[in-house]
């Protein structure tokens, strides 16, 4: 009994470590590591799988929304996701008179609360396969498991992006990196 005992403590204190480790662990993210006393912006401007997004960002206005206090769940993009998109699209949303669209296609990026892997995966678990949720634009994605460790997200249209790297934690918020840009209707 002692044993068991002795054993079940430590299997426990294990895994409150290896929790703790996993959400104050730097996890790489276009060759730099994401720190997570730093927010959203501060961290994605470092990374290099994200110089389109954060241009877009700028061109909204919403980089003081996204230094906010939060939280936020960001579902960001890397810039291959954004090369997917037709040609032009892109130089065609950041110019000052597409404002209002290019904030809407980035804000439905955006949900609101912090989203990791275990809360995306339990919101699964909790609506029978497929968790939707609200973005800050008042859009909905849907949330899909695709493997243990792998969740697929389906935008408005129908359209769906894998994350590539997940439980990326900021100060105020955690993102996790898409493979695709989705689109609101």
């Amino acid at each position: 009994m002692r044993k068991l005992t002795s054993t079940l403590i430590t299997a426990l204190l294990f895994t409150g470590s290896a929790a703790a480790y996993a959400h104050s662990a730097n996890v790489m993210v276009g060759g730099q590591s994401m720190l997570p006393n730093k927010d959203i912006v501060d961290n994605a401007v470092n990374s290099a799988d994200h110089t389109t997004l954060v241009a877009a960002v700028k061109a909204a206005g919403l980089v003081d929304t996204l230094k906010g206090k939060g939280p936020f769940t960001v579902f960001a993009p890397t810039n291959a996701a954004f090369a997917k998109l037709p040609a032009g699209t892109v130089d065609t949303l950041v110019k000052p008179e597409n404002k209002t669209t290019l904030t809407k296609v980035l804000t439905y990026h955006v949900v609101p609360g912090k989203y990791d892997f275990m809360a995306l995966s339990a919101a699964i678990r909790k609506q029978n396969g497929t968790a939707e949720l609200t973005t800050a634009s008042g859009g909905k994605l849907k949330f899909m498991m695709n493997g243990p460790h792998n969740i697929t997200v389906a935008d408005e249209k129908g359209q769906t992006a894998n994350i590539s790297t997940y439980d990326v934690y900021q100060s105020n918020g955690v993102i996790n990196v898409l493979d695709t840009v989705l689109m609101p209707n």
